[in-house]
């Protein structure tokens, strides 16, 4: 988490982007080093601070993944800014709103749907799952049917190269499962995590288009983007990626050679409002929807129904089960929460949203100034 003071009072948060994996010694290291080279300047030149923390940090212009959720933080927390001292939404300031209401998904019900995390490894255990999800509300849910192995293992098996006949039965058993609990009116995103290679996802592709699943996400890893067109060739589930990618320029080749029916940046990485915003518009000019990569916090949350209200190529919103932990939800002020599965926007100044005195208390803090 990233806060920005100015010498007015009006102090701005933005979420780096990073909660899973293995990256979170990094970031408050990185975040001390870029923080001085703003210090001094107008909150509200969010464009030069962009370009400034690129151009001259020599990294910058190589990008990567830390790199980039810093300069995302640190813009989110210059648009929350600009909005608090406005006395409006960053929704109103990126545009205004198209989208008056988001409809969301129920995201990762392989690790249950509850205030919990756990290992689905039965069809049945799948399709439990997925009713909670729908008793709540939803009416998509995302699933990755080979995160686990029969033993409960994350990644505890091989996914590359070919799938064994075990394996794909497996995945076809629970995403049947998800289908026949959910019936014809339900949507299933399939999540691969990039877990699979091109074989292995054009594989698995084939023996699921007989579930009409909505999109077929990270089929693979995306620094190659020509793999990533070999499956959109061979299969004829829609294609979604994003998550890993950083900035228009990451971007840009799935786009321009339409390789994905549907982008997935996420705010904390991709580069903030700021460049967030330009990767939404240059998917639209070729007709691509939107779909925001969310993972984080509540603030992550707040912050991206912000883009969400304005984009006109918005799609749905990922609604992570994490939102359902309560040690997740205590961290911030405000618990925006889907009702049946739809979002209204926040209208509170900024992106509307707060850490508890709690969350400040415990946080190990380091001051820039």
């Amino acid at each position: 988490m990233l806060r920005i003071e100015t010498d007015e009072g009006i102090f701005g948060l933005g979420e780096i982007g990073l909660p899973m994996g293995n990256a979170a010694e990094g970031q408050m290291g990185l975040a001390r080093d870029f923080a001085p080279l703003i210090l001094g300047m107008d909150p509200f030149q969010t464009t030069a601070i962009w370009e400034k923390l690129y151009r001259t940090t020599f990294w910058g212009m190589g990008g990567g993944t830390l790199i980039f959720a810093i300069m995302s933080a640190i813009d989110i927390a210059l648009w929350d800014i600009k909005g608090k001292a406005l006395g409006v939404p960053v929704h109103q300031l990126l545009g205004g709103k198209t989208n008056d209401r988001l409809r969301s998904y129920a995201s990762q019900i392989q690790f249950d749907w509850a205030p919990r995390m756990g290992a689905m490894v039965k069809p049945d255990e799948y399709a439990e799952a997925t009713r909670k999800a729908m008793d709540d509300g939803f009416d998509c849910v995302k699933v990755n049917p080979i995160g686990f192995d029969l033993n409960g293992r994350w990644m505890g098996w091989n996914t590359r190269g070919l799938l064994s006949s075990e394996q794909v039965r497996t995945a076809v058993d629970r995403v049947s499962a998800v289908r026949a609990a959910g019936g014809d009116e339900l949507d299933i995103i399939v999540e691969l995590h990039c877990h699979t290679d091109a074989n292995t996802a054009v594989q698995l592709g084939r023996e699921l288009e007989q579930f009409r699943i909505l999109y077929y996400e990270e089929a693979t890893a995306p620094l190659n983007w020509k793999a990533m067109r070999k499956i959109k060739r061979e299969i004829t589930i829609p294609i979604a990626t994003g998550e890993r990618l950083y900035t228009a320029f990451g971007f840009r080749p799935y786009i321009e050679h339409q390789v994905v029916d549907i982008i997935q940046p996420d705010l904390g990485t991709s580069g903030g409002y700021t460049e967030t915003k330009k990767i939404a518009e240059l998917a639209s000019t070729y007709d691509i929807g939107v779909q925001l990569h969310l993972i984080g916090s509540p603030l992550s949350t707040a912050a991206a129904l912000q883009l969400e209200a304005v984009l006109p190529n918005f799609v749905i919103h990922e609604h992570n089960n994490t939102s359902l932990l309560p040690a997740n939800i205590d961290l911030c002020l405000h618990d925006y929460q889907p009702r049946l599965g739809v979002y209204e926007i926040p209208d509170l100044p900024g992106i509307g949203q707060d850490l508890t005195p709690q969350a400040y208390r415990n946080a190990e803090t380091v001051v820039v100034s």
